[in-house]
């Protein structure tokens, strides 16, 4: 008789699913560093991106981290995220590369946008420092559940020499094995948490006591409304006339570039809170508080084609 092997989280495996999920993070990130000569981890401040820091931290403890975190500064993140970068970078002795967008604005490779959102902005400073630093694997948190262009990713992505994303060129990938060859000039995407869901990630925090921004927690804050959202002021300017300001409880759900980031009203002060919160949600958090994806309904993947995260 041929044994067949128990599922995974079944009582005769006792293999959790938030154990299953690491192992293959934690696999990927090996993986990539062993296949790859200079790997680099997309930072932003949020859980994701704090997430694969930590997968990283425990897939190469005791030895430091051995790739730099590169985070793209639009000029517009909320000061809360930067002390939180800045704190776990020193925490844990990591190399950080910051792009700030200013730079780029300053020189005239980029202007301004009428509607001053600069997330879009961020393309080609992320693009430049990967062709300055030769990075050739660039670890991003996507994951499946949050928006559809995602969910065409695999967990190795190539880009072409411009950095771009052709779905037609993604690979097949069986049995765990994951093809990273790529011509000079290009770069592969990777994403070890292409299997997570926005409920795993917190109940990972959970167990593992991640640390995150304050932003994620309920707190009070000046917010107005504008299409649906609640924003807050900032140097990104607003409210506009007619938006009234109102004092709320809120969080975020994801934190990016303060003029299209919304909140929510909320008083989840804590993890578990937080769980509960997500577990009842049935939109996921780009959906629901990213207005850069709302601009049109291929707006995540058009990005994605010329270069984006």
């Amino acid at each position: 008789m041929v044994a067949v092997a128990p599922p995974v989280g079944s009582e005769a495996d006792p293999l959790s699913t938030l154990d299953a999920l690491e192992s293959e993070a934690i696999h990927v990130l090996r993986e990539a560093a062993g296949e790859f000569d200079r790997p680099v981890i997309l930072f932003s401040g949020g859980k994701d991106s704090t997430l694969l820091v930590w997968l990283a931290i425990k897939a190469f403890w005791p030895a430091p981290v051995p790739f730099p975190l590169l985070h793209v500064d639009t000029g517009h993140n909320f000061p809360e995220v930067l002390e939180f970068r800045d704190r776990l970078v020193a925490e844990h002795g990591l190399r950080l590369v910051v792009a700030e967008v200013e730079h780029w604005l300053a020189d005239g490779r980029l202007v301004e946008r009428p509607d001053g959102t600069r997330n879009p902005l961020q393309t080609v400073p992320l693009l430049d420092s990967i062709a300055e630093h030769r990075f050739d694997a660039v670890f991003g948190g996507g994951r499946r559940d949050e928006e559809r262009a995602r969910a065409k990713e695999r967990v190795f992505s190539p880009r072409d020499s411009f950095g771009q994303w052709e779905p037609r060129r993604q690979r097949p990938e069986l049995w765990n094995l994951y093809n990273g060859r790529h011509q000079p000039g290009e770069h592969v995407r990777v994403f070890p948490l292409s299997n997570w869901t926005e409920l795993d990630v917190w109940a990972y925090i959970a167990r593992e006591g991640v640390p995150l921004p304050s932003l994620y927690f309920a707190h009070e804050r000046e917010v107005f409304a504008r299409d649906g959202m609640l924003l807050t002021s900032g140097p990104w300017g607003g409210p506009r006339d007619g938006e009234a300001v109102r004092r709320a409880t809120i969080r975020y759900r994801t934190v990016g570039d303060g003029s299209c980031t919304g909140a929510v009203e909320s008083t989840a002060s804590t993890v578990d809170e937080v769980i509960d919160e997500v577990a009842a949600s049935r939109l996921t958090e780009r959906g629901a508080t990213r207005a850069d994806d709302r601009l049109s309904e291929a707006a995540m993947e058009d990005r994605k084609r010329e270069g984006y995260f």
